[in-house]
């Protein structure tokens, strides 16, 4: 067994589990930290681990929450961590994520600080630290005078800054998924966001609807699967060269946004709008029944279909080169993320007409 100890925050997370699975299985030594509300579900998934263990405790909190006899026993014997937790929703207040992202990340470092073994740590931030930025985005790059959409992108950049400060002195390696979707084998995703707003819209609107795609129609749906996120971050993680570097987890050939939404389309028998809508036009649209049901986060993030930013991936590439994973094309695996969708909006659907009491026939 390997005898090296990875930390994991983020659990519950899909992201966080998956990798969770994947360390476990192949023998690592793990613990959890997680909120109290979700140790059991925690001890679940590392039930029958030999060596792992479930510390419950909060990004937020000085030691991390922890007792003083956990934080000096996990600072001893860590080698690699993995920092997932974060808070994502587009609309959560500016104060939580400022505490999750950003104080949650400092308080991680302190203890890698702490850590006279550690061999890595390994920070998920966001591509989309690059905020309002356009054209080509190099991965060494991170201040560059950039606005930003929302307090989430600026959350996740303070956390960055961070982590490249404390870079000189700890082993670091920094990813930036673009906005993950399903897994390319199966679809699954645990919340529909961002560009499944618009597929969402495309299954339940009449035959023919305006939809805030891009002005450009070069513009990129920058999206990956999150099995490839899990498969690269692994191998990136035990990689000795990505030290030190950020890597862009990112399709490096991502197809325009509007010919992804056109094959949604396709594939649901609908047709798009032929007029593209402008951004200023949004919020509108936002007021419309079929979109108002996903929630003001859903449409806020409407605002990534319309990025034209390209993610460079040279370092990506790179370090996967001899490890053959490899970003599928959105093509190969975007009927499953239909089906997923489909599936599961079917199932709410069957849940709430359980839940739904029937209705009396007129006397």
């Amino acid at each position: 067994m390997d005898e090296r100890l990875h930390l994991v925050t983020g659990f519950p997370g899909l992201l966080a589990k998956q990798l969770v699975e994947r360390l476990a299985a192949s023998g690592e030594r793990l613990a959890l930290l997680v909120q109290p509300p979700h140790a059991e579900a925690a001890r679940a998934a590392l039930a029958g681990r030999p060596g792992a263990e479930v510390l419950e405790g909060d990004v937020t909190h000085i030691h991390l929450g922890l007792s003083g006899a956990e934080w000096r026993s996990l600072s001893r014997h860590l080698t690699t961590a993995w920092h997932l937790a974060a808070k994502t929703r587009l609309g959560a207040e500016d104060r939580l994520l400022h505490q999750v992202n950003v104080d949650g990340t400092r308080n991680l470092l302190e203890l890698c600080e702490q850590a006279p073994s550690l061999q890595r740590l390994i920070h998920f931030s966001t591509a989309f630290v690059s905020g309002t930025r356009a054209g080509t985005v190099l991965e060494e790059e991170l201040e560059a005078g950039q606005q930003f959409h929302n307090a989430y992108e600026e959350s996740k950049y303070q956390a960055e800054r961070l982590v490249r400060r404390a870079a000189g002195a700890l082993p670091i390696t920094v990813l930036r998924p673009s906005l993950v979707v399903g897994d390319s084998r199966t679809g699954e995703i645990d919340r529909f966001e961002g560009p499944y707003a618009l597929a969402m819209a495309l299954i339940n609107a009449p035959i023919a609807m305006p939809l805030p795609l891009p002005e450009d129609p070069q513009a990129p749906l920058n999206v990956v699967p999150i099995d490839f996120v899990v498969d690269a971050a692994l191998v990136i993680g035990r990689h000795p060269a990505a030290a030190g570097r950020t890597v862009h987890l990112v399709d490096p050939d991502p197809l325009p946004a509007r010919a992804v939404y056109e094959l949604i389309a396709n594939r649901l028998g609908r047709r798009l709008s032929t007029v593209p809508v402008p951004q200023r036009a949004l919020a509108a649209l936002r007021r419309l029944p079929v979109l108002h049901r996903f929630g003001r986060r859903t449409a806020q993030a409407f605002t990534y279909v319309d990025h034209l930013a390209r993610y460079d991936t040279r370092t990506l590439l790179e370090l996967l080169a001899a490890s053959g994973v490899r970003c599928p094309p959105i093509t190969g695996y975007l009927d499953r993320l239909i089906e997923f969708v489909q599936s599961s909006l079917a199932r709410q659907q069957a849940l709430a007409d359980a839940a739904s009491p029937p209705t009396a026939d007129p006397a």
